[in-house]
């Protein structure tokens, strides 16, 4: 670390003046963690403030027959070498594949129930970080041990979990005695209870370098609903989801506070709910609707007729009420991003993570991310 600093310090400037390269001086004490939707297409590397990063996490590698595989390989492989193109700008940029999410999580059981399958599986993970030139893997199993979108899952799940990170963690030291280079593994974790019983934090956590807390769609399906992604409980502790409750649920399941990544939501969901009471946190919904990217949430719907925005102190989060539609709309904007880098600095966390990029082109929350972390 220190020999990095003091070529940053002294040797940069100079390479910079005599070379003409894009390169910036960049500093960041905490991680930020972004996820990019390669599953939309190509992408322009352009659009991405790759200064304002630490790590891009790729989304999404599917599970297949027990391999990681890029389904969309055409574009997949050009959107490497377009990511990789932002280490011009900034040298420290990782640049990890994200294997699984809510869509592609239906064969991680199968792939990891075997030594041999999960030999498969982290030879074919890690290949990819070796074919184009990356910097390591995240995994978004949703969910070991329990149901996600299609997702087969059984008990053996918990064991092969930390089996799973085992084996990639062996396979991606065997990269790096090869290369020379240090590659990170990090996983993204659903924020409750349900996914710690199934899984075994305390001896997964010692293969990875990274746990990004996925502290937002707290309300997602059912007959009532409320915020989404608040620090804080707004009502009760023991009753509401938030940040805060996911942090120690996770630091008293053995993970370091150090190694846990705050999430942070650049888009908004929401509801219609039956009446304007308490306008409608933690109250009966009539449907679902559309919620929004943060860009569209403040440059359009903040100013549409009938919608104010308000702020539960309690919860350390922003919401949107329309009393005539009684819309409701649950977000993270710059003041409770604001809260939430305290709360990381607070506490000793790694850092932040978001999902995702896209939902904020003109990365109002990614301004805020830089300015109070």
């Amino acid at each position: 670390m220190l020999r990095s600093i003091i070529f940053s310090t002294i040797f940069l400037p100079f390479l910079l003046s005599s070379c003409g390269q894009e390169t910036e001086q960049i500093t960041h004490e905490k991680v930020i963690i972004g996820y990019v939707p390669g599953f939309r297409g190509e992408l322009d590397e352009t659009t991405i403030a790759a200064s304002k990063l630490t790590h891009i996490n790729y989304a999404f590698v599917d599970v297949r027959d027990s391999m990681a595989w890029l389904t969309n390989v055409a574009t997949d492989t050009i959107n490497f070498r377009r990511l990789n193109r932002l280490k011009k700008i900034n040298p420290d940029l990782k640049i990890l594949i994200s294997i699984g999410g809510w869509s592609w999580s239906e064969n991680f059981s199968d792939a990891v129930l075997t030594e041999s399958s999960r030999d498969k599986f982290a030879r074919t993970s890690v290949s990819i970080v070796e074919e184009h030139d990356l910097d390591g893997v995240d995994i978004d199993w949703e969910y070991p041990g329990q149901r996600g979108e299609d997702n087969i899952f059984r008990p053996e799940d918990k064991q092969n979990y930390t089996l799973m990170f085992k084996s990639i963690r062996e396979k991606l030291d065997e990269l790096s005695a090869r290369t020379g280079k240090t590659y990170e593994l990090t996983t993204a974790v659903g924020a409750s209870m349900s996914y710690i019983l199934n899984t075994e934090m305390d001896k997964a956590q010692e293969y990875l370098d990274y746990v990004n807390l996925m502290t937002y769609d707290f309300y997602t399906s059912g007959d009532s609903a409320g915020h989404h992604t608040n620090l804080f409980p707004p009502e009760n502790y023991d009753k509401d989801r938030s940040a805060h409750r996911t942090f120690n649920e996770f630091l008293a399941a053995g993970v370091p506070a150090e190694k846990m990544v705050m999430g942070i939501a650049f888009y908004g969901r929401s509801w219609i709910m039956q009446s304007g009471d308490n306008r409608g946190i933690n109250r009966p919904v009539v449907s679902v609707t559309r919620g929004g990217g943060y860009t569209y949430l403040k440059d359009s719907m903040l100013i549409l007729p009938g919608f104010l925005r308000y702020w539960d102190e309690n919860a350390k989060a922003p919401y949107l009420f329309n009393e005539e539609t009684h819309q409701f709309v649950s977000y993270d904007d710059e003041e409770s991003v604001k809260y939430k880098c305290e709360y990381v600095k607070e506490k000793g966390m790694a850092g932040v993570m978001f999902w995702q990029y896209a939902s904020d082109p003109k990365e109002y929350l990614l301004d805020a991310i830089n300015e109070n972390l």
